[in-house]
C-alpha cells in the first residue's frame, strides 16, 4: 500500500490536504481537521441532514441507527444509497456510500465513509476516512472534500462558506448546479 498527501503538506497534517492511500485497484482517502468547537455542536454539523445540506451541497435521508437506510443526492445527479453502519452520538458515524454502474462509473462504487469525532485542547478532532473507493474516484475525491472540509468549517465558524472551484466550471458547461 502507499501512501501519499495529495499537496505537498506533512503527511497527517491537521486541516492539510487529505491523505490518499492506494492498495492496487481500491484507495482510501484520509482527512484530519482540528474543529475549534464541542464535539456536540461538530456531531450536529456533520450529521443534522439541513446543516450537511449547506456545507456538504448533498440532500440527505438517513435513518439515525445501524442499518437504517441512507441515500444522497449529489447536485450533479449522483445519488448514492447504502445503509448506517455505526451511529454512536457523538463519536462515530459510518455508512456505505454505493453508486450504481452508469456513464462515470461503468462498475458502480462500493464503499464506506466513516466520520470519527474526538475531544481535543480547543475543539473537535474530525478524522473522516472514505476507503474501498476505486483508485480513480479516490483521486478525485482527494482533492475535492477539502473544499467541503473547509465549507464546514466556515459554516461552524459562522464566516462565508467558500465556493467551490468545480462551480464555476459547471456553470461554464451549462451544467445544472445545486446551490442551497
Amino acid at each position: 500500500m502507499t501512501e501519499t498527501p495529495s499537496q505537498s503538506m506533512n503527511h497527517g497534517d491537521v486541516g492539510g490536504p487529505g491523505i490518499l492511500q492506494v492498495d492496487k485497484e481500491k484507495a482510501s482517502i484520509v482527512f484530519r481537521r482540528l474543529l475549534r468547537h464541542p464535539i456536540e455542536d461538530v456531531w450536529s454539523a456533520v450529521t443534522d441532514p439541513k446543516k450537511v445540506e449547506v456545507w456538504f451541497m448533498v440532500k440527505v435521508t438517513r435513518e439515525d441507527s445501524p442499518g437504517g437506510r441512507l441515500a444522497m443526492e449529489h447536485p450533479n445527479g449522483v445519488h448514492a444509497m447504502g445503509r448506517v453502519l455505526e451511529w454512536r452520538p457523538p463519536r462515530t458515524y459510518e455508512y456505505e456510500w454505493n453508486l450504481r454502474p452508469g456513464p462515470n462509473q461503468p462498475k458502480g462504487e462500493m464503499s464506506i465513509v466513516r466520520w470519527e469525532l474526538s475531544p481535543a485542547e480547543g475543539g473537535t478532532l474530525l478524522v473522516m476516512t472514505h476507503r474501498k473507493l476505486t483508485r480513480p474516484t479516490a483521486e478525485i475525491f482527494v482533492r475535492g472534500f477539502k473544499t467541503f472540509l473547509d465549507r464546514l468549517s466556515a459554516q461552524m465558524d459562522g464566516t462565508p462558506l467558500p465556493k467551490p472551484p468545480w462551480l464555476a466550471q459547471a456553470r461554464d458547461l451549462d451544467a445544472p448546479v445545486w446551490n442551497p
